[in-house]
């Protein structure tokens, strides 16, 4: 009977042991849950990185075929003109002229 009781115990303890190790070891329930997450948080990254890239290959095929394209945001981002064009620019609300610098040559 007392060798029934101890073989329980240590059943127990071998049991315990291995509860713990399942929750709480570096392999464990809350690591595996602590990696699905950065899983997630990484393929979301991805998905965002890949929508980018098409959105850039289009509007490099765009800017390479696309004559009226090219010249749109040719006078939108870099503020070129035509020849007898007045161009004006106006500041956003912080005060600032709109467009990276805005350089003013005389003919």
């Amino acid at each position: 009977m007392r060798g029934k009781m101890i073989f329980a115990v240590l059943l127990v303890c071998i049991n315990l042991f291995l509860l713990t190790r399942l929750i709480w070891s570096d392999q464990g329930v809350f690591a595996y849950l602590e990696l699905k997450n950065r899983y997630e948080v990484l393929r979301q990254k991805i998905d965002a990185v890949d929508t980018r890239s098409l959105d850039l290959s289009q509007e490099i095929r765009k800017l390479k075929s696309d004559k009226a394209y090219q010249e749109k945001v040719i006078r939108e981002r870099m503020n070129f003109v035509k020849k007898d064009e007045l161009l004006y620019i106006f500041p956003d609300e912080k005060g600032q002229p709109r467009g990276d610098a805005v350089d003013v040559q005389e003919n």
